[in-house]
Formats: C-alpha cells, structure tokens, sequence
C-alpha cells in the first residue's frame, strides 16, 4: 500500500512540472507527502553540521591558542548552527504526528501535516546551506586589531589610588595637554606612570601611547628617544639618517595622530620639537606627562599649570609593601613572633615610605625567620645610620641587600657606576669588562658568566631592558654604587657631562678606575702619574683626536682601555701597558698599530672593527699569543695573501671578526679548524678574482652570524646550497657595490638563510630581482639600493613558477632530490586533510617588519599583493616607476603603522579602487 501511494505521489510530482504548475506549489506537494524521506534527510544533513561543526571547534582553538581572533562570519555560523541543533520544537511536532499514522483518514490531521512537512523542507535546506557554508571557510582566524598601548608587566602595587586618581583627572581635563609629575628618586615616580600607561590599554581614544625613559644629565639621548618613537609608530629606522632629519619625520609623522607620550625621569629641560615631538594642544588632543625629581623643570617644560607631587607611602600602605615582598616561611614567622614583628617594623620604618628603599629591604630579608637574624638585620640596618652622616637615608637599606652579595658580585654592580646615568650597557660588554679586570673567569664568557648578571638584578641593584641583551642601573641605585664606590675605592666618574677637556692633573693620581666616556673632549697632551689607575674609558668622544706622546707612561698596572668612538689615528708609545687585558679601538680612524704593539703580552680583547683607515698591523695580532677576542670585521686592514693569515698560533681564540680581500685566503679559513669554528663576523672585500660565492661552504664557520660582501667587482653568482651540516646562525647579510652580480640562487629549505633577520643590499646593477626573499621565513628587514637593474623585487610571473625558478643551475640529482622534497611535502599534507588536521600554509614574509627602498630607478613593483603578517613599515625614496605597492581591497597589510616618500611619488601611485586609497591615506607621511 505504502509503496503504491509514494509511487502515485511520484507521478503525481512529475504531472504538476509537466504542466506548467510553479515550482512553489510542487516543492509544497512533495513536502507533503514525502515526509518521511524528509525527515530521513533532515537527520543525515545534522550529523553532517555536526561533523563539520566539530573540524570548525577544532581550528578556532587552535586559532586562540595563536593569539587571533575568530572570523566574526565564522562566530555567526557557529551560533546558527548551535540554534538548529538544540532546537527539539520540530521534532516534537514530527513525533506527534506519526502517532496518528502515515495517511491519517482523520480530515483535521492534513493542515498539520501541510504545516510540519513545510517546516521539515525548510529545516533540510537551511541545514544544507550551513554545511556547504561550513565547508567553504578558508580561514576561520583573524588577526587581532593592533593596541596603540605597549602594555608592561608589572607586580601588584601598594598605595598609588591617590596619586594614580589625580593623574586621571588632570589627563581627563582638556586644558591640560603637559602634565608634570615630580618628587624625589625611588618614591615611584616611574610605577605611577607605567600603571596608567597599562590603563591606557583598551582606550581608543588616542593613536599611540609612548613611554620612554628619558634619564638625561647633561647630554640627552636623542637618538635613543627617536629609536624608542619610531619604533613604537611603525617608522623605518636608517642609521645614517641624521637626528634633525629623524626629528622631521616624527614632526610629521606625530602630528597627524592622536598620541599620549610618557617621558619619565626628565633631568634637564629640553625642546621637544628637537627630538621630533609637536606640542600638544586643545586642537590636536594630545597629551604629555612627564615625570622628574625637580619641579622647576616640570615647569620650564610646559607643565606648571598641571603639577603633581608624589607623595611618600603611608604606614599601611609601606608594611603591604614591605609584607608582601617576604617568603611565605618569614611572613608566618612575623605573625607567630610578637618580637620578630617588632624588628621588621623597625625595618620599615627606617625606610621611611620610600617605595624603592621598601622593595630592595624587603627582599634582602625575605627569607629570614630565626629571631636571631631578624635581630642582626635590624641592627646592621640602625647601625650603618649612626656611622654614616650626610648620606641619604635611602642608601642604607640598599648597602644592606649589597652587603649580602659575595666580594666578586658587589666588585662587578660597583663596575656599572662607570657608565652615565642615561646608558643601557650590553650585557657581552659588561661581562667582558669583568673578565679583563679579572674578576670572574673567561670560561662561556657570555653564557654561564650571566649568572653575575641575575644575581644583581634579583637584588633589584640592576634592572634588564625591554629587549633582555641590555641592563641600566635606576639612578637612585647608581647614586648609592657611586657612594660605595667612594667609601670602598677610588673612582673618578665624569660620563656623559658634556665635558670638554680632562679633568686636573692631580686628580689622576690615585683613582683606580676612571670614567670620562660620552663627552666633547677634544684632545689630551698631558701624561699624567697614575700607577694605580686599572681601568680608562674614554669612548664615546667624537671630538677626541689625539693622546700625548707619554700618556701611557706610568699606566703600567692597566688592564682596560677603551678608546672606541673616538678620533684617535694613532697610539703613542704603549710599552707601559705590560698588564693591559682589554683594549677597544672601534670605529675610530686609527691608520696603524705601533710597531711595538706586541709587547702587549697580557692582552686577551682587541677590537680593530669599523676601523675604515687602518692600513697596517705589522703582523702584530698573530703575536699576541693569548688573545680570546679578535675583531677586525670591517675594518680597511684585510686579508690579502695566505700567509697573512697566520692566526693559528692563537690557541686561546674563541672569536674572531675578520675580513678578508683574497679567495684563496677564504678558502683556507673555510678549511682551517678551529679558526673556522671562531669566526663570527666575516667581511669579503676587494676580493678582484672572486666569481662565485656559495655560502653553504662556509658550515665550518658554525658560529657566523653576520656576512658582509662588498666591492668585489667580478663575483657574478651568490649560491645558497642546501644545508647539510649543523643548524646556520647567519643573522645579517650585506651585498655592497657588486657591480657583476646577477644571480642569487637559493635552494629548497633548509638553506643556509634559515635564521637570516636583515638583508641589506645596495649597487648591485646587474641583479633584476631576489624572488627568493619570499622563503626567507626569518626576515624582518630587507633593504635595497641603488639597483638599476631590479624592476621588481619579486617577479611575479616568475614567483608564480617558484619551483622552476629554483630549480635554476641544479644538477640531475639535486633536481630529483627536489621532487622528492615536494612530494612528500605533498603527501604530508594531504594526509592531515584526510585526518581533519589542521595544514598550515605556507606564508611568506611571516615576520618581515619594514621594507626600505631608496635610489631604484627602474622599479616597477614590490611584489603582488598579499595578508603580509609582521609588516610594519615601508619606506620608498628616489624610486619614479614604483606606481603599485603590494595592497588590495583583498590583501591589506594589517599591522601597517607607517608608508613614506615622497608626496610626488605618492599622487602618482595606482590604487584597484578609491576604498583602497583612502584607506591606505591613513597611513602615509611625506618626506
């Protein structure tokens, strides 16, 4: 019976088309009677949705766990097909009327059957839809929108409500664009204006919001807060650029947004238009608030209507600081010990509210719970007072937390106060220092030497910069080094005072270290008595030209001498120096060595890079026999025959900075172990018969991290082999001045250029492209210049047959070896596609930051347009045919921050529509 009836309803279906009935009509005739092969359907489509329910969760998680956002279609799909799936109201309707039988007789039971088969047909087709919806998804993540706020880390705060909640209302208040915040140092000055920059985090009501540590004495750091600011605004950073032209670009560049910036610990009065800052104002909307332990220089700096002192804590609010800076073991002892309570109350107190004072105290006690200890804390803390007139009170819970450091790490935190108070310290720099001065060993000097390095910092005596390679003392702690300094050794520190000549003759005579780096001095003619002077540093005076002809006379004790940055051309007679471990001779214009330079015996460091004018050596380094650091990376003295590279003698290397003009000389460095093995810095220059260079030669050098190639006229060919050794460290490659360069052949993954971060090349006329800059997955930076042959610097039509482009100059068996390559990449990923596992693209460019091209005539395009990841910045000049950058109404460059050139240049760009101009007009500044 029931077969017969759905036949009839067939034909039936089949009379109503053939008759011209609407399509309507029989779409409702066939979701009346053919139910049941409804619902049938209606249940396979919702196991279906729910599969790819399931493979759509999957790939949103791993989205979240990447730090992206879901694609908001994404999201609604997700909840349309929650709604189906949890909805029982037409399955209970279903149920209902199945209970009356398949052909009810009953005449009342047609409308609800009309009724429920309309809602199946529904049902089924909106569940189809979702799952081809479902299917189609190419990318279920988006990246998040970037935040104009930098937030910084920070531990939990005690007693900043007020202070914080009158910062907010002057921030609040329109007229009041300069706010100043002043008081003395370590009273959290520095916390307050992190804490509200942190607040700032979710506001979009500015651009940007820039904290930098101003820090300056006598000299400011210009350069260091336009570094700060251009990195913060997405800008491309050119070393060669001078300050004032730096400070224009800002100009521009910070006058078309709304920012906030943070300057903390303003010393001296400044111009902020010097640095590249344009006052803010009603108009503009921005705001400035500066920090600074003088208020009469939160006033000269435009903020006297808008003063804030910061207050010291009060007693609550010091022992909740105090308190929760102790281990768990010393907070029970305190709270079961009537006694132990007292005498850490008496260690606050001696604080005095002082934030920086309570933090260092705290932790220099925080683990004591004998009552014995707390006792002797407390005395050595109310003694030193006693002992001690005219110091700061702040500086004797400080010499506490010092006074339990071991002799070797408080003779290393003393060494930092050299340095002027504005200057971050690389931590390779300083632990040289340390070694030359013999106070820790040179085994691993930059690895296991660290620990120095952590022992201070978890004294709070030393802070890490945001970057993690560089340390600064907070000023109130190098007041208090300096302190210590004078009571246990005799420095004389003068850094960075803008100082033009040198200190008085008597004043040499018994320091054992001294400072005068970062001024003006111009020369030095005296020759001064100083048997006990270790260490001078002197780097960092451009103006400084010449030393008298006895200066080094009675230096004979010695044993660190840094003249780098400056304009010495030559060193007076060094025989004295019998003692000197360290000497630093980079980036001056020194010509030649003295000829007795090797009566340096004891020297384990000498730094001869960026030395453009040093034309002999006198074969002196191969004589200093017990030399661990030996760089002359860059430097105009190079390599020119075999048997100048004599540097086997030297057994105690571990690195080497070399440069090197001859092909026969880089083969036998290629080859020479463990020299080899030492290199880190290698320059080929002025090599005149070099034609092919193939890097992946160089895996004995497993160390390198930087290679620079310039004016090798005839090396037509750079070869990337595939790399078969250990894991390559080359980190920043330079291609300068060659002239017969056309072709850069890199091969498949993994090359050699695996980690490369920044690719500079610059005069290479004769290349055309360097389509394989797409596969660099490591590139932040790439610049080129000065390239007449390069009409784009990624061939499009080529790219699109990357494999062949390859392929280029491969023998048989590396071709095959190849294919082999690809096809398993294939077969990989289809099988995690029949699994359902997520398969990651392939992207190029993933970390690429800034893109700088300058003087390239003949350039037509960067690339095609493409989701560029990391793109921040692009910086175009002297370049008339670029008339397309790589942007779409379907490819944007999401993190783009900054686009400059010319505003020639700019009018003439095409654009695939008006949308895409006028979103990209956002984004330009003209130079």
């Amino acid at each position: 019976m029931t077969d017969s009836i759905i036949g009839a309803v067939g034909q039936t279906c089949e009379c109503l088309n053939s008759c011209g009935v609407p399509a309507a009509v029989g779409a409702e005739f066939r979701s009346f009677f053919s139910i049941e092969d409804n619902w049938s359907s209606l249940k396979d489509a919702k196991e279906d949705l729910q599969a790819v329910q399931t493979t759509i969760n999957s790939k949103v998680a791993v989205e979240i766990d990447k730090s992206r956002g879901v694609n908001p279609q994404v999201q609604l799909w997700l909840c349309r097909v929650e709604e189906i799936i949890n909805d029982k109201t037409l399955e209970e309707e279903y149920n209902k009327l199945t209970r009356c039988g398949f052909f009810c007789s009953c005449t009342p039971n047609f409308p609800r059957r009309r009724k429920v088969g309309k809602k199946i047909t529904k049902y089924l087709g909106n569940v189809n839809d979702l799952v081809d919806n479902g299917k189609n998804f190419a990318d279920v993540g988006v990246d998040l929108p970037v935040d104009p706020v930098d937030p910084i880390p920070m531990a939990k705060t005690f007693g900043m409500e007020t202070m914080l909640e009158q910062l907010s209302k002057y921030f609040e208040d329109k007229e009041r664009c300069i706010i100043g915040v002043w008081g003395q140092g370590g009273v959290g000055k520095t916390t307050l204006l992190t804490i509200f920059n942190n607040q700032l985090n979710g506001c979009n009501d500015f651009h940007a919001v820039i904290l930098i540590d101003v820090s300056n004495l006598e000299m400011l750091d210009r350069k260091a807060i336009q570094h700060t600011i251009t990195e913060r605004m997405g800008l491309p950073w050119v070393d060669t650029e001078t300050e004032d032209a730096r400070a224009r670009l800002l100009m521009k560049t910070l006058a078309k947004r709304r920012f906030v910036i943070l300057l903390d610990d303003v010393r001296k009065t400044f111009r902020l238009e010097e640095i590249g800052i344009p006052l803010p104002n009603t108009d503009n909307g921005s705001k400035i608030i500066l920090t600074s332990r003088d208020e009469d220089v939160c006033i000269q700096m435009g903020a006297q209507h808008s003063l804030i002192k910061m207050q010291l804590l009060d007693n609550q609010a010091s022992w909740d600081l105090f308190f929760s800076n102790l281990s768990t073991d010393a907070q029970r002892s305190i709270d079961s010990s009537y006694s132990i309570k007292r005498q850490a109350e008496a260690i606050k107190i001696r604080c005095q509210g002082l934030p920086l004072a309570l933090h260092v105290t705290s932790r220099a006690v925080a683990g004591l719970k004998n009552p014995n200890d707390w006792r002797d804390a407390m005395m050595a803390i109310n003694t030193g007072l006693s002992e001690i007139g005219g110091v700061e009170e702040i500086f004797q819970p400080m010499k506490y937390s010092y006074d339990k450091l071991d002799a070797t790490t408080k003779k290393c935190f003393l060494y930092c106060t050299l340095f002027p108070e504005h200057s971050s310290i690389r931590k390779e720099q300083l632990v040289e220092y340390w070694i030359a001065e013999g106070f820790i060993p040179p085994n691993e000097p930059w690895k296991g030497n660290f620990t120095i390095i952590k022992k201070l910092k978890s004294a709070c005596l030393l802070q890490e910069t945001n970057s993690g390679l560089k340390v600064r003392l907070h000023n109130v702690i190098r007041q208090f080094g300096q302190w210590l300094a004078n009571q246990e050794s005799n420095f004389l520190v003068q850094s960075g005072q803008n100082l033009e000549s040198l200190p008085e003759i008597e004043q040499w005579n018994g320091p054992q270290r001294i400072s005068l780096m970062s001024n003006e001095i111009k020369d030095i003619s005296l020759s001064p008595n100083c048997t006990k002077l270790e260490t001078l540093l002197l780097q960092n005076n451009p103006n400084l030209k010449s030393l008298g002809p006895k200066f080094f006379k009675s230096m004979s004790n010695l044993r660190v001498l840094d003249l780098s940055n400056t304009g010495i051309k030559e060193l007076p007679e060094c025989d004295a120096l019998c003692q000197l471990h360290y000497l630093n001779l980079s980036q001056t214009p020194i010509i030649k060595l003295p000829r007795r330079f090797w009566v340096l015996k004891e020297l384990r460091y000498l730094d001869l890079s960026l030395t453009d004018a040093l034309e002999e050596t006198y074969d002196n380094c191969s004589k200093l026999l017990k030399l661990r650091v030996l760089n002359l990376f860059r430097s105009h003295y190079g390599i020119r025959d075999i048997s100048n590279l004599n540097l086997d003698t030297l057994k105690e290397l571990n690195f080497l900075g070399i440069t090197i003009c001859a092909e026969d000389v880089l083969k036998k460095l290629k080859k020479t172990d463990p020299l080899a093995k030492s290199t880190y810095r290698l320059s080929l220059t002025y090599c005149p018969r070099m034609r092919s260079v193939h890097v992946t030669d160089f895996n004995q050098m497993e160390h390198l991290q930087e290679l620079y190639i310039e004016s090798c006229p005839k090396l037509s060919e750079l070869v990337m082999d595939q790399d078969k050794g250990g894991v390559s460290n080359l980190q920043v490659l330079t291609l300068r001045e060659l002239p017969s360069l056309d072709s850069i052949l890199v091969q498949s993954l993994p090359h050699y250029f695996r980690r490369l971060r920044e690719l500079t090349i610059y005069e290479c006329h004769k290349l055309q492209n360097i389509n394989w800059v797409a596969g660099l997955e490591s590139l932040e930076k790439l610049v080129v210049s000065s390239c007449n042959g390069i009409v784009h610097i990624i061939d499009n039509d080529k790219w699109a047959h990357g494999v062949q482009n390859k392929r280029n100059g491969l023998s048989e068996e590396e071709e095959i070896q190849m294919l082999i390559e690809e096809a398993c990449q294939i077969i990989v990923s289809e099988n995690k596609k029949a699994t359902g596992e997520e398969v990651v693209e392939n992207i190029e460019f993933p970390k690429l930051r800034s893109i700088l091209l300058f003087d390239l005539q003949n350039l037509e395009s960067i690339c095609s347009p493409r989701n560029f990841q990391s793109l921040e910045s692009v910086r175009v000049q002297e370049c008339p045919s670029l008339v397309r950058l790589p942007v779409s109404r379907n490819h944007k460059i999401i993190n783009l921050r900054q686009i400059c050139g010319s505003s020639e240049w700019w009018n003439r760009l095409e654009w695939d529509g008006k949308e895409t101009k006028r979103d990209m007009e956002n984004y330009f500044t003209a130079i």
